[in-house]
């Protein structure tokens, strides 16, 4: 694929939930000082009334105001294909950082993204996807990209029928979701608590989950019981811990109080291997 609408690719970046990501060149009528933009092409053909819901969730997520929301720049349709252009990191993202992190860094990372949770909370809206693919990286901390349209892009497809993930985020999502719960800023927290320990043990917490077999991925979030990895800190075990509590009641009450945890964990020494999402 060389390009959608007039945007013209320059290599593909990875797959994601629904589609592909391309690095792109942004056509000059954006007026962008940005040399590069990322393009997510959205997999399936997409009627006018599911563009018209999905530009509204776009347009919801670029309204609010955070330093740690990726910037979204468009969306479009052409020949009934769902693309929308957002921000470039070159550093990467938790999932695939283009470069070694410190234990500091991958911290920094996920507690910036949980300050653009809250920012998403206040404004009434659910995330539904962070996982360490959605945390970018930048020289400063992270960013948090790619508002979950699962419920948008395939009406009637629920997330226990793994329609509206890859195998490889079912981790991160609450299985009080995967059993037919509602979203909310508890289930955005179980997140936050699953992408912390990804980014700083380097595995999760249910071993490895295969993408090749999706019922044992379902199985083992469902089933299984999430294992802390023991050579983490005490104060980062609490705090993931809470995070995961099936009881929401003892989870913290916002994202931005998990940011402020993180903030308080002792300082880290040393670094660890890239996270693998």
């Amino acid at each position: 694929m060389d390009g959608i609408a007039d945007y013209v690719f320059i290599r593909p970046l990875n797959e994601g939930n629904h589609g592909q990501y391309y690095l792109a060149k942004p056509p000059a009528r954006l007026g962008l000082e940005a040399t590069n933009v990322v393009v997510k092409v959205v997999a399936g053909q997409t009627t006018q009334e599911t563009f018209s819901k999905a530009t509204r969730e776009l347009k919801a997520f670029a309204a609010v105001r955070s330093p740690y929301l990726v910037r979204l720049y468009d969306a479009g349709q052409q020949t009934g294909t769902f693309f929308y252009a957002m921000e470039w990191l070159e550093r990467g993202s938790l999932a695939a950082p283009s470069s070694e992190l410190t234990k500091d860094a991958a911290r920094k990372a996920v507690a910036d993204v949980a300050r653009a949770a809250h920012a998403l909370h206040e404004a009434g809206i659910v995330h539904q996807d962070i996982a360490p693919e959605n945390v970018l990286l930048a020289d400063d901390g992270g960013r948090l990209a790619d508002l979950g349209l699962a419920k948008v892009l395939q009406p009637g497809v629920t997330v226990t029928s793994l329609g509206s993930r890859s195998i490889g985020a079912v981790e991160y999502v609450d299985p009080a979701m995967l059993a037919g719960g509602q979203p909310s800023r508890q289930t955005d927290v179980y997140s936050l608590g699953m992408t912390l320990h990804r980014a700083l043990a380097g595995v999760g917490m249910f071993g490895d989950i295969s993408s090749a077999a999706p019922m044992m991925a379902m199985r083992a979030v469902l089933a299984g019981t999430p294992k802390l990895d023991p050579a983490l800190g005490p104060d980062e075990a609490a705090l993931i811990k809470a995070c995961i509590d099936p009881d929401l009641s003892r989870r913290p009450r916002t994202a931005l109080e998990v940011a402020e945890r993180i903030d308080a964990l002792p300082v880290p020494a040393g670094s660890l291997p890239a996270a693998a999402g």
